[in-house]
């Protein structure tokens, strides 16, 4: 019969609830889109935060229309009229951005909207921390990538964190508000650094010496576990059944879409989780925590059922967002068009430059960059995105070879999953850059991951990874990209860039 899922998948620039529609055995796998909205940074008295009460309440609006979807196909005798159709949604799956969270007080009782990383709280926080706690410590325990605005640093900048009970990460506070249940989902729990990546748990004596309180990290949950059933309020609000459950899913949404990679068996596959941020990596059976993994930046973060995410965060379309918002155009296909008729390695940028992290200007820092660097900025607005585009392919292929590098593992193919899939340009230029094929899609990728998790945990013939991935690849068109170009000019763009190694 199948199972009829509620993905709330929120990114960090908007957030969605997906009904999924799985049954494995008859080859289905669904997704249809029951509610999206607005999500980003808050600034009030100098801070960025995130709407977190916002978030909750379209939350709950998108899951009532899911319900809602599946109730009336049900009755129209759509989907076989199953009695899961008719029923209601068989479980509900959150999953979000990483690193950031809320804190509750004694009684429940959240602390204040949580802060966006993108705050400048956390400047120069590292390396205070770092004064007393060696970055060789924090690798050989947590495997992760130093980025300024790890939860460990959020936390050292924290203020008041002495009257706080408990650290939710973001989807383990809606999951709470949903249920009463708190805890903590590994896959989240593993971008912290304070989660011990060996022994699958928390570090609890290094969050005792950046002066976390005892007791303030909750207990871990796997993915696939229940959280619990919806309170009799929330129920009330929905319309759904009171009983309907909460499923941990990957609830870090490159987790989800990992699981969601549509990989051939025996494949040897890298992904780039291509949106906001570009997540850029292999997946592993084990944490690579040697030296040089530790100099060229890899993280190691969880994956669904115990796998590594061996990865490095790339900035991504972040930064042609920002240009876009800047100069107030919402013709991004156009733009495309344009870029692609635009001269090749023009301008480069290094995405990961600090100066491309906070909202602002950003085609005047690319300006500023482009004065700092020698080179004379771009002229037009097609010449801006070109240069973008050019410059993240230029950073995946650094990324890759430095993953099969020091992973030793060796790839054939590139998987480009999440909204950046179907920029085609990119994607063309990610082929050119890496010198290897790359298919792209699916789209949804964080959704599609979600559900599935959620649907094995509810007895779906889905065992493993691979059955995931197969039923994936069955249900879903894939684009492919082939190599062009001269791999010279690459060389020499990449030596330009980021000088040679």
């Amino acid at each position: 019969m199948g199972v009829n899922l509620a993905a709330v998948d929120l990114g960090a620039s908007s957030g969605r609830v997906m009904l999924g529609r799985v049954d494995a055995r008859a080859g289905l796998l669904e997704l249809s889109e029951a509610h999206r909205f607005w999500n980003g940074a808050v600034r009030l008295g100098g801070t960025l935060h995130w709407d977190i009460l916002a978030l909750y309440r379209e939350t709950l609006v998108g899951l009532a229309a899911a319900d809602r979807l599946v109730r009336a196909a049900g009755s129209a005798g759509a989907l076989d009229g199953s009695d899961s159709a008719r029923l209601g949604l068989a479980g509900v799956g959150i999953d979000s951005w990483a690193v950031d969270y809320g804190l509750l007080d004694a009684n429940g009782k959240l602390l204040g909207n949580p802060v966006h990383y993108r705050d400048a709280r956390t400047e120069g926080v590292m390396e205070r921390v770092l004064k007393s706690i060696s970055a060789d410590e924090l690798y050989a325990a947590t495997g992760l990538q130093q980025l300024p605005f790890n939860t460990i640093y959020q936390l050292a900048a924290e203020e008041g964190l002495e009257r706080a009970a408990t650290l939710l990460m973001i989807p383990d506070l809606l999951g709470y508000w949903l249920t009463g249940e708190r805890g903590a989902e590994a896959t989240n729990a593993s971008t912290t650094q304070l989660y011990d990546v060996r022994a699958r748990g928390w570090d609890e004596g290094l969050a005792r010496r950046i002066g976390v309180p005892a007791g303030l990290l909750p207990e871990i949950r796997e993915a696939g576990q229940l959280v619990g059933a919806l309170l009799p309020a929330v129920a009330e609000e929905t319309g759904l059944d009171p009983a309907t459950p909460v499923i941990a899913v990957g609830s870090h949404d490159t987790a989800s879409s990992v699981v969601a990679v549509p990989a051939a068996e025996g494949e040897r596959f890298a992904y780039i989780s291509s949106g906001t941020w570009s997540l850029v990596g292999l997946e592993l059976d084990e944490p690579v925590l040697t030296a040089e993994a530790q100099a060229a930046n890899f993280t190691n973060e969880g994956g669904v059922d115990g796998r590594i995410r061996f990865l490095r965060n790339v900035m991504g379309l972040w930064i042609l967002q920002e240009c876009l918002r800047v100069w107030g155009d919402d013709d991004l296909a156009g733009l495309l068009r344009a870029a692609a008729a635009a001269p090749a390695f023009a301008v480069l940028i290094d995405p990961d430059d600090p100066s491309f992290l906070a909202p602002g200007n950003m085609p005047g820092r690319i300006e500023e960059f482009c004065a700092r660097s020698g080179q004379d900025a771009p002229r037009s607005r097609a010449a801006v995105a070109r240069c973008v585009l050019e410059s993240l392919a230029l950073a995946y292929r650094r990324t890759l070879r430095l993953a099969q590098e020091v992973a030793g593992r060796e790839i054939d193919v590139v998987h480009v999953i999440g909204g950046g899939s179907q920029n085609e340009l990119l994607c063309q230029l990610t082929a050119d850059a890496c010198g290897l094929p790359v298919l792209a899609g699916p789209v949804e990728a964080s959704a599609l991951g979600n559900v599935l998790v959620q649907a094995r945990a509810l007895g779906e013939p889905l065992p493993d990874l691979t059955a995931m991935r197969e039923l994936v690849r069955a249900t879903h068109e894939l684009r492919p990209y082939q190599p062009q170009g001269k791999p010279a000019d690459w060389d020499a763009a990449e030596s330009r860039m980021f000088g040679t190694r």
